[in-house]
């Protein structure tokens, strides 16, 4: 059933791609992504993929703008090397957060991100947690959206299951960590916070019974950590026996590692849906969990169009 299936990679998560081949038992799809000495992105397709049914792997994540462009360049020569379908597995969509206008004079750049893709010759749009929901609507085509929610939520279950509290970081993330405490059978907080300019925030307030309690922050991604520190920082004030935090993407920029090991979290667990920068690998409060077997089986669902809904039961 899968011989018509062929999985490629850019250079923004090799392991991640080898993993979900592993999960299918097929091979990973043999392309060569270099650059020019001007800094161009080269690329050749080393094997057939006429009539083939085409997922390509890449996280638009650092250096976001060049693997934004190597996933366009991939795609466009597949359509060109006459694919039947051509699948982005975006597992972590750049410039998600600029999904609105929240000043005059500003783009919104995943809605012009969601244009470039789907004009390079994307049929289909495969990923995982999306900054906002929304963002399936920028899109003129079909889009697989998953969660983590499955692999997280069974970790969570063998680790940290008693007298625990899910702690949304913000009230955007309310409907998430509602959703994760009613699986988990936990309770709800949440943390007003008041952003004063990017990337910057103060916690203000704890809504919800924390002190002796099990704290799990619970975020779709954690970038310079400030709010993730700031918020166990004030949950380690207000009483909380152990704050552990889960995000999705550990973007992890700037001071992020600094922050994360200075902070009051006794652990942070994310998934492989960025790879982790060298300085994270070594820092003992980070913890990941594996997409792959995930991701591979939605692609094999999609390949062979069964329904991919029940993945996020």
């Amino acid at each position: 059933m899968l011989d018509k299936l062929k999985i490629f990679s850019g250079n923004a998560n090799i392991p991640l791609a080898r993993e979900i081949c592993n999960s299918l038992d097929i091979p990973l799809g043999k392309a060569n992504v270099k650059k020019f000495s001007d800094g161009e992105i080269q690329l050749e397709i080393e094997e057939n993929v006429r009539g083939m049914d085409v997922f390509i792997v890449q996280s638009t994540c650092t250096p976001v703008n060049v693997s934004l462009m190597e996933l366009l360049i991939m795609m466009d020569a597949i359509k060109r090397a006459s694919a039947e379908r051509i699948t982005a597995v975006i597992p972590y969509y750049g410039y998600a957060r600029q999904d609105r206008k929240v000043a005059p004079r500003v783009p919104i750049t995943a809605k012009l991100v969601a244009d470039l893709i789907t004009t390079a010759g994307a049929d289909r749009i495969l990923t995982i947690d999306l900054h906002a929901g929304q963002i399936q609507g920028f899109f003129n085509i079909p889009v697989d959206h998953l969660y983590a929610a499955p692999v997280m939520v069974e970790f969570i279950k063998s680790k940290f299951a008693d007298n625990l509290v899910i702690v949304s970081p913000d009230a955007g993330g309310v409907e998430r960590a509602r959703a994760f405490a009613k699986r988990l059978g936990a309770s709800l907080a949440i943390i007003d916070k008041r952003r004063t300019k990017p990337n910057e925030s103060t916690v203000m307030n704890i809504i919800g019974e924390i002190k002796g309690k099990t704290a799990l922050l619970l975020d779709d991604l954690v970038d310079t950590a400030g709010t993730l520190t700031q918020a166990a920082n004030a949950l380690r004030n207000e009483g909380a026996a152990k704050i552990v935090a889960c995000c999705t993407h550990p973007v992890l920029s700037g001071t992020a590692i600094e922050k994360i090991s200075k902070s009051g979290l006794q652990q942070m667990v994310v998934t492989d849906t960025i790879p982790l920068r060298e300085d994270a690998k070594s820092c003992k409060k980070i913890s990941i969990l594996s997409v792959a077997s995930l991701l591979g089986e939605a692609i094999k669902r999609i390949h062979n169009n069964d329904s991919v809904s029940s993945l996020f039961v």
